[in-house]
């Protein structure tokens, strides 16, 4: 008798388990079901490649859609990545010198045609074109013949301080890291590069052809955009983009140095052969270096979508217009991508670029370094990605898992509502 009451009791409660399973299942909303969903298949991916860590943002202009971390912001401790790790995020950094930039013009420091000679306390002057004026304008669209020379690539890279240096590599694909006494005050390497008998000064850190004629993508220009909001305004240019970016969007994770960050949540970075990078900065810091978050990046993609529709915070209707503006023609390009969705070259704006299947954005790349952030103009959504191994030369990987993500993003759109609280402690 007792081994049949017994057997009830078991059956009862195997009944009821399942009960509340199935109860559980169907409570969860289309959209929770579609994050689960995702999430599975995004872990999958990287699972089964090589890509060690990395984070993504899925929004629209009223939110979070979908964010989560993948893999290991540190493989040697299992150190999970989140969507709070931080890294720098190469060139999508370019994109604040774009607001930066619109947001002196508003306060009434500069204009975009002014000459960058009425900002500078040295002469830039390409010598191909000695008598031609170089603005503001050409630097923000990579039309200003500046050059990234070997002069750049061999030294803005600074290995940071107090770290083991010894058996490390210096080089990076074409790209040197330099020893800490290397360093100095970013206008003094762009006066070394850009001035005449400059230190690093060579003729070729011009292009052939005149200024404002021919896209010519520069990090070097980029930062001398950076260097003369610093002069325009009085004020860095770092603490410039903190107190009118950053510190309105509340993007608390995000800063321009190790020191304006918590670099306990700081990833490790991997070259794709596995092997770790040391800890490195730039002299041209505005070019690349904006250590961040795809939590906070996520905040700040929102900002660019609210923007683009005229519903931005950080400047008026006037600036973000003129900010996503399309400023060339189809003669200052050599050639251009017309079937890539994601090739912000294709028609540059203001530090940003619109590819030619309606998507407007940035990319990225540094040693251990992989970034992409892009809106779609029609359906106002944006997506993110950050991972902590450079993708270097590696097209396979790529494809196979860089580009996969991108794409598996993309089909989730619309199966998902603005992400609750509860649903990021679900998907944590």
């Amino acid at each position: 008798m007792k081994k049949i009451v017994l057997l009830l009791m078991l059956g009862i409660t195997y009944v009821s388990c399942n009960q509340g399973q199935k109860n559980n299942k169907s409570s969860l909303s289309d959209s929770q079901i579609a994050r689960e969903a995702l999430t599975s298949e995004l872990e999958a991916i990287q699972k089964s490649g090589k890509i060690i860590g990395f984070a993504v943002a899925m929004v629209n202009q009223d939110g979070v859609l979908y964010e989560k971390g993948f893999g290991f912001s540190n493989r040697e401790t299992k150190e999970k990545y989140t969507t709070h790790t931080i890294q720098h995020i190469a060139s999508v950094s370019k994109t604040l010198i774009g607001i930066a930039l619109m947001k002196a013009k508003e306060l009434g420091q500069l204009n975009l045609d002014d000459p960058i000679q009425d900002y500078l306390p040295f002469k830039v002057i390409n010598p191909n074109f000695p008598d031609e004026t170089i603005t503001i304008r050409q630097l923000a669209t990579h039309t200003s013949s500046i050059n990234d020379t070997d002069q750049y690539m061999n030294n803005a890279w600074i290995l940071v301080k107090d770290q083991d240096l010894s058996n490390i590599s210096t080089t990076y694909h074409d790209q040197q890291f330099n020893l800490p006494e290397k360093d100095m005050p970013m206008e003094n390497f762009l006066q070394s590069y850009l001035q005449k008998d400059g230190p690093y000064y060579i003729e070729e850190n011009f292009s052939n052809f005149k200024p404002g004629t021919r896209y010519n993508y520069s990090n070097v220009g980029a930062t001398l955009c950076a260097l003369i909001i610093e002069k325009a305004t009085g004020q860095s240019y770092d603490s410039f983009t903190n107190q009118y970016i950053l510190k309105p969007l509340n993007m608390t994770e995000s800063g321009w140095s190790l020191a304006d960050v918590d670099i306990t949540k700081h990833a490790k970075l991997y070259r794709n052969d596995d092997s770790v990078l040391p800890a490195y900065k730039a002299i041209t810091y505005p070019d690349g270096m904006l250590i961040s978050s795809s939590s906070d990046m996520a905040k700040y993609l929102i900002e660019l979508i609210k923007g683009y529709n005229g519903e931005g915070t950080l400047l008026n209707k006037e600036s973000y217009k003129e900010l996503f503006s399309e400023q060339l023609k189809a003669e200052n390009f050599d050639s251009r991508n017309a079937e890539n969705p994601y090739d912000e070259d294709y028609n540059p704006a203001i530090f940003i670029g619109h590819s030619a299947l309606g998507y407007v954005g940035h990319s990225g790349g540094d040693a251990g370094v992989a970034t992409w952030m892009f809106f779609d103009k029609e359906k106002k959504t944006g997506r993110y990605i950050v991972i902590n191994v450079d993708m270097g030369n590696d097209e396979r990987a790529r494809e196979l898992e860089y580009y996969a993500i991108w794409d598996k993003m993309n089909d989730y759109f619309d199966k998902f509502d603005i992400e609750t609280p509860a649903d990021k402690a679900l998907h944590k």
